[in-house]
């Protein structure tokens, strides 16, 4: 009886040894490419949101983000205290970032500079194209990641505006605040249309999503509420320099809802992988110069091979509850 128990206080021992094991032990390979959500655009009372810095990044924590860039008008929101509270290695980052606010005579002109160690300040220009020039320059001078947001706002800044701008790598395809026109309408473009028309003149540059969440105490379609608008990155870490350097050279997608779950291109192809759920349906279209469709597809792996003859290809998956995802540009010649 004395072996026995020991034998069984033994196993107990090795079962508990297992079980700790287990639960430490993390659910992807150290060194491996994983997906990682965040939100890029997002404002909390040190501009003109209605909560605080540390509300606002236990929202987007507590809501399956990984990372997230507080982006105040004018404003670097110090992160490192909030790290120290909410951060996790591999579960949750905050990048410190700011919206420059800037504008010519009366259409705003904003640029948000991710991953920054210093507060800028908005550089002003002789028109809408030189204004975006400038601050662009003046963000990449402080070894940030500059993005234009919402063109469409108040109609203030075409693709013309943005050709030819050095530095420039991204845009917001997508922008959840209800009065910044993504769509379109009038005449104008929608910025989908708008980023083949920059695609097609030369401009290399990828779509980001985001909510630009400012509201967060009221819910409803006419506040600019969280979580409209994301994006999910491939990144070996969780760790401001990987995931701006995952941004940087295009290893991500954007969402306003659709999620995908993986995407890999290949010299042969684009292939796609969409994570399906319910009843819901997918249209994929492929886009290439011109915003030519080069083939769509209604199938949960879609794939585009290449013909050689593309000077880029890009894909957006629509879902039938009224959702997209935008895949990022490759550049075949």
């Amino acid at each position: 009886m004395r072996f026995v128990w020991v034998t069984r206080l033994t196993m107990f021992a090795v079962l508990a040894a297992a079980i700790a094991l287990t639960q430490v032990r993390p659910p992807w390979e150290a060194g491996k490419p994983r997906w990682y959500k965040g939100n890029l655009h997002t404002h909390t009372l040190n501009s003109d949101g209605d909560s605080t810095p540390l509300e606002v990044a236990t929202w987007y924590r507590e809501h399956g983000y990984h990372f997230l860039a507080l982006t105040d008008h004018n404003h670097l929101t110090d992160v490192a205290a909030l790290n120290a509270t909410l951060g996790a290695k591999e579960k949750f980052l905050l990048l410190p970032a700011e919206e420059l606010t800037d504008k010519y005579l009366t259409k705003p002109i904003h640029i948000n500079a991710l991953n920054l160690t210093r507060e800028l300040q908005a550089q002003h220009g002789a028109s809408v194209a030189e204004t975006i020039r400038r601050n662009v320059a003046h963000i990449r001078g402080a070894q940030a990641l500059p993005s234009v947001n919402h063109p469409n706002f108040h109609w203030a800044i075409t693709a013309r505006d943005m050709l030819g701008i050095n530095g420039l790598t991204h845009f917001e395809v997508y922008n959840g605040h209800p009065t910044v026109n993504n769509h379109g309408g009038g005449g104008a473009p929608s910025l989908d249309r708008m980023w083949d028309e920059l695609l097609t003149g030369g401009q290399r540059l990828y779509g980001i999503s985001v909510d630009d969440a400012h509201v967060f105490k009221r819910t409803g379609q006419e506040y600019s509420n969280p979580g409209r608008g994301w994006v999910v990155v491939r990144s070996t870490e969780l760790s401001a320099a990987a995931i701006t350097d995952a941004l940087a050279r295009g290893d991500f997608y954007a969402s306003s809802g659709v999620n995908l779950l993986d995407v890999q291109i290949t010299p042969a192809s684009y292939r796609i992988e969409i994570d399906v759920r319910d009843t819901e349906k997918f249209t994929t279209t492929f886009l290439g110069d011109g915003g030519k469709v080069l083939a769509t597809s209604f199938d949960a792996i879609p794939e585009y091979r290449f013909t050689g003859a593309e000077k880029y290809v890009r894909a957006r998956i629509d879902s039938s509850f009224g959702h997209s995802a935008w895949t990022q540009p490759v550049f075949r010649r």
